[in-house]
């Protein structure tokens, strides 16, 4: 075996230790550039200067962690592995159908799903007869791999579930929604019992919650709890009748505001039973109605970060002069004008919440304070913010400058890449969660 004279250890041992003085090297020299921007009498960026709050520690522990995970393992494979991840996730579609009797509510659901008020242009119609003759299509609005199906009612005597299904093609969903305004029928347990007999999920929901509490409020006795379990027994009830068996539970909700009763519940365990992309997918589409639903997206987002790092990583690691900045640019540049999108942050959906609250959507535009919209998210703007960010225009130089000496560019370029990306997107997807959360308390202003 062979021993190394410096450390006394074997070949290999010593390979990683020159690994380890190398980066070494790397961190003293971007820590030792990172200082504290001088006091001026300019006027200060919009953004935040990045760099100052970042330690040597903290570069040291993400690297770490990369070396950690990398440990015994190809860095092309892991590389490529995560590429196709992200490729997955683009392309992971995810289909919805709504189903009931007419009159239940169902387009309007549709609606609320999407993030659209019943009147706007490209929403489901909606009224208390049959609008619904054929299964109708409806894309997500921002993310169209997302797309709700309006399903034909099910309220005729002549129902059939297993021709119903056919009909309506029932492969092609992830899950069913049955939906109700009253009470659920025989016809809703037939059905929801054929689902299951096929291995598809399903989930019962009573609509317009609200406007049964409405009528009740005007009694005496009344009090919402009370209220709002004697709707749910009397649901369970009447499918456990039809079913002839116990069911599982049902979600009321109102189309009107998704933050109040059971749609915060259905929303957790359409994600614990979906799992894997198809949950992640869920995750984005979903309106920001809640501060609970923006933390599930920033957490969904971080993990994308990790991922994205990993890939410019790889990108990083190309010992050709100038490739790693091109590549890292459009990387940056097409994962932050998402964020923007997952958040809110696009015209589109700012219009949309503008249409449900009421409001001028200059009003609500005045909330943004640190980030762009989607739209604004070019290769241009993201050279910009990188040259205001202390930190990362410090890591570029030094990368490039490595990427000119092809062992120790290869050895570390991938290094600096990993933390310029990983660094640029977390501060960024902090900013636009908070946005969002200003636009969402601006919305919901007096």
């Amino acid at each position: 075996m062979d021993i190394c004279k410096t450390h006394g250890s074997p070949w290999a041992v010593h390979q990683k230790c020159k690994w380890i003085t190398a980066q070494d090297q790397v961190y003293d020299e971007i820590c030792s550039m990172v200082q504290p921007m001088p006091i001026s009498n300019h006027k200060q960026p919009r953004r935040t200067i990045m760099g100052a709050s970042i330690s040597k520690a903290i570069v040291r522990e993400e690297l770490q962690k990369l070396m950690d995970d990398l440990e015994n393992k190809n860095l092309p494979d892991v590389i490529q592995k995560n590429n196709n991840d992200l490729n997955l996730v683009k392309n992971t579609t995810l289909d919805i159908a709504i189903t009931g009797v007419a009159g239940a509510g169902k387009s309007s659901l549709v609606n609320a799903l999407r993030g659209m008020t019943d009147s706007e242009d490209g929403a489901a119609e909606t009224g208390d007869t049959q609008t619904t003759m054929e299964r109708q299509k409806y894309p997500h609005p921002t993310f169209p791999k997302v797309t709700l199906w309006d399903l034909p009612g099910i309220g005729t005597p002549q129902f059939e579930p297993k021709k119903y299904l056919k009909k309506v093609n029932f492969k092609e969903y992830d899950f069913f929604i049955i939906a109700a305004s009253n009470r659920f029928t025989t016809n809703d347990a037939l059905l929801a019992r054929e689902i299951q007999k096929m291995g598809k999920k399903f989930y019962y929901v009573r609509t317009k919650v609200d406007v049964s509490i409405d009528s009740e409020r005007r009694k005496s006795d009344f009090a919402e709890e009370k209220c709002l379990e004697k709707i749910k027994t009397y649901c369970r009830d009447n499918l456990a009748q039809a079913r002839g068996e116990s069911v599982p539970m049902v979600f009321l909700i109102s189309r009107w505001d998704l933050q109040m009763y059971d749609f915060p519940s259905l929303q957790e365990t359409l994600e614990n039973d979906l799992g894997g992309l198809k949950r992640e997918v869920l995750i984005a589409a979903l309106p920001a109605f809640s501060k609970e639903v923006l933390e599930k997206k920033r957490a969904t987002m971080d993990a994308l970060i990790w991922k994205i790092a990993l890939v410019s990583c790889g990108i990083g690691a190309i010992p050709v002069p100038g490739l790693s900045l091109f590549c890292d640019i459009g990387i940056l540049a097409g994962t932050m004008a998402y964020f923007c999108k997952v958040f809110g942050l696009d015209e589109g959906s700012l219009h949309r919440l503008a249409n449900r609250v009421g409001k001028p959507v200059d009003v609500l535009r005045s909330a943004i304070k640190k980030s762009p919209m989607a739209s604004q998210v070019t290769k241009e703007f993201v050279i910009d913010l990188l040259t205001k960010s202390l930190l990362c225009g410090t890591l570029m130089a030094v990368e490039l400058a490595l990427d000119f000496v092809p062992v120790l560019g290869s050895l570390t370029g991938g290094g600096l890449s990993f933390v310029t990306t990983y660094y640029i997107l977390k501060t960024f997807l902090h900013d636009v969660k908070e946005d969002a959360e200003n636009i969402r308390a601006k919305a919901a202003e007096s």
